[in-house]
């Protein structure tokens, strides 16, 4: 070391100064999570910032009230509860049976594992801790939503962000999942972060959370509750192979996990229980809020057969391949990719045997683009502004607000004998769905006819090549 130091006084060099260990960002992120929080308010205006403070207050003290008078049984939270006690005391998870109403364990055993923390706990617990989180993720998902459509400006986001909080637990989706105690706004939160990460890592990331490969959320997600996996399906086609396998790789892990640790309750799950739609509910019911619930209805039967399989199949194929269509078009499509994200998600819910009306939580980051799009039209001069999306976003937060489907006579088996006037609230979620898959696809083709781009561009077709000259080329003749 000494010969070192002097060859390079003799060479005249500074002799090298030890470096000093860099402070771990991950730990100072851990130690100081409500510091970005924190400081997004401090940007925020203060006037309106306030008013949207005290709105949600008022908001949820009434929803409170509400929620008193209705009674809220938490039904779902109950069979969590149970499945995570078969998994710690060793019991048959998928032979157990609660409520007055004999609900089983549909989920797969990763789960029911996960679940286990709340048979820490009281039930009387459990209902305000569960209550209180899914209000918090309600405005995580607000947050991810603004982040994923790119507007508002940052500054008033934390303003966005506590009216979606406070006023949007009287949307029915978000109504109905505090009321039984569900886990979609978890899920959705899960993949919506996965989604609005970068698709490749870089080197800015920073944090335990920011380290971990694209996919793996999405892939957790699928493992808890089997329709996200459409969202690896979503990223394959979109040339996200990469986060795609992960997701995929991730969700293998947590079938490992289960079959490791629960071996007979994995086999029973994957070989006979998953297959099972009587454990699940009933298709026909107006809680079902799928293709195939609607189409049921339609037929006035239990069993839509194959023209509800067909249906699921062509909304399906219709709406990945619109998802990918707008993706692929984000260089012509202002929120390409909040436009792709949000058809998948759609169609996820759509297509799935049975959607529960409080499966439709992903209508948050729908509005949130809707409003995005009808702020735009808005901005607009008055000589060029058309009336297109500020109608499209009042008629689908009317939707989500109207709890239409409650409305039909729907007790015993009055679901089946519905009278055609009455088919249309009975399936207001599905019809909203379909509804929004054709505006998507609408929206992609205007922007491209707008850049003179062909509607669909072939493999060979690359910026620049011979058919894009000729295009050109007509072009400066005409």
């Amino acid at each position: 070391m000494t010969a070192v130091r002097e060859a390079d006084r003799t060479a005249g060099r500074q002799p090298e100064q030890q470096s000093r260990p860099t402070p771990d960002t991950g730990r100072r992120q851990l130690r100081n999570p409500l510091r970005a929080p924190l400081q997004a308010l401090r940007a925020a205006p203060r006037g309106p910032l306030t008013a949207a403070a005290a709105l949600a207050v008022v908001s949820l003290l009434a929803y409170a009230t509400v929620r008193h008078f209705v009674g809220t049984s938490m039904v779902d939270m109950i069979v969590y509860r149970a499945e995570g006690a078969a998994v710690a005391d060793g019991h048959d998870l998928y032979a157990l049976r609660v409520t007055e109403w004999n609900l089983p364990a549909t989920y797969p055993p990763f789960a029911a594992m996960l679940f286990v923390p709340t048979t820490w706990f009281g039930i009387g617990v459990l209902r305000v801790a569960i209550t209180a989180g899914n209000v918090v993720l309600l405005g995580v998902l607000a947050h991810l939503s603004f982040k994923l459509v790119g507007w508002p400006r940052r500054e008033v986001r934390p303003i966005g962000i506590l009216l979606v909080t406070g006023l949007g637990v009287w949307l029915e989706p978000v109504f109905t999942t505090l009321r039984y105690g569900q886990i979609n706004l978890v899920l959705a939160c899960l993949i919506l972060w996965d989604l609005n990460r970068p698709d490749s890592r870089g080197t800015a990331a920073a944090g335990p959370l920011h380290r971990l490969p694209k996919g793996v959320a999405i892939g957790i997600a699928a493992g808890i509750k089997l329709t996200p996996g459409l969202f690896a399906v979503y990223l394959m086609i979109t040339g996200r192979v990469r986060a795609s396998l992960t997701a995929g790789l991730t969700f293998l892990g947590t079938f490992a996990l289960g079959a490791l640790l629960l071996p007979d309750a994995t086999w029973g799950f994957w070989t006979k229980y998953l297959y099972d739609s009587s454990r699940v509910g009933k298709t026909e019911i107006v809680d079902n809020q799928s293709v195939r619930g609607a189409v049921a209805r339609l037929l006035h039967t239990a069993d839509p057969g194959t023209l509800a399989t067909l249906a699921g199949a062509t909304v399906a194929v219709a709406g990945l391949a619109t998802a990918a269509w707008a993706h692929r078009s984000a260089r012509w499509l202002p929120r390409g990719e909040a436009w792709g994200i949000c058809c998948a998600a759609v169609t996820a819910v759509l297509i799935s045997p049975i959607s529960w009306t409080h499966h439709w939580v992903w209508c948050v980051p729908v509005l949130v683009l809707l409003a995005a799009e009808a702020a735009h039209e808005r901005s607009r001069p008055v000589a060029v502004r058309r009336l297109r999306w500020r109608p499209i976003f009042g008629a689908t937060l009317l939707a989500f607000l109207s709890f239409a489907m409650w409305v039909v006579p729907h007790k015993g088996d009055l679901d089946q004998h519905l009278a055609p006037l009455a088919q249309i609230p009975a399936a207001v979620y599905p019809l909203v769905g379909v509804g929004f898959l054709a505006a998507a696809a609408a929206r992609v083709a205007a922007r491209r006819r707008a850049a003179g781009e062909p509607l669909l561009r072939l493999p060979e077709q690359r910026p620049g090549s011979w058919a894009d000259g000729r295009r050109s080329e007509g072009r400066v003749r005409a």
